[in-house]
Formats: C-alpha cells, sequence, structure tokens
C-alpha cells in the first residue's frame, strides 16, 4: 500500500503537507502510511481514494488499475 501511496503523491507533485493541508491527515501520519508503519483506517483511505481520485483497491495494491471499483 505504501507504494501506491507515495507514488500518487509524487505523481501529482504533492508534498505530505500538501496533502495535509488538503485533507487535513496529519503529515506525521501521512508519513507512516507512506512508509508502511502505520495502516490507514478505513475512512482515511476513502478520503485518500477520493482526493487522489482512485479506488481503495488501487491504494491497497489489490489491483494495478486505479479505476476499478472506484
Amino acid at each position: 500500500m505504501q507504494t501506491n501511496l507515495k507514488a500518487l503523491r509524487l505523481q501529482r507533485k504533492k508534498t505530505q503537507l500538501n496533502v495535509q493541508l488538503e485533507t487535513g491527515i496529519e503529515q506525521a501520519l501521512l508519513s507512516k502510511y507512506e512508509s508502511g508503519k502505520r495502516i490507514p483506517p478505513t475512512e482515511t483511505l476513502i478520503l485518500l481514494a477520493n482526493y487522489y481520485n482512485v479506488s481503495m483497491d488501487y491504494i491497497m495494491c489489490r489491483t494495478e488499475n486505479p479505476e476499478i471499483n472506484r
């Protein structure tokens, strides 16, 4: 999961601080999600999927297609 989260952020040329300001998710938590030290709760996964306009399955590496189940 952490690979896709970081890749999505970098593809959009966003910093963790940008994502924090736009989603309300603390930068420290984003860092832990991206490094695999924590798994985001369902509500946060929904928020990130909506923010990046991809499916939760894509974020969780259950598919390589970001459009599936969106």
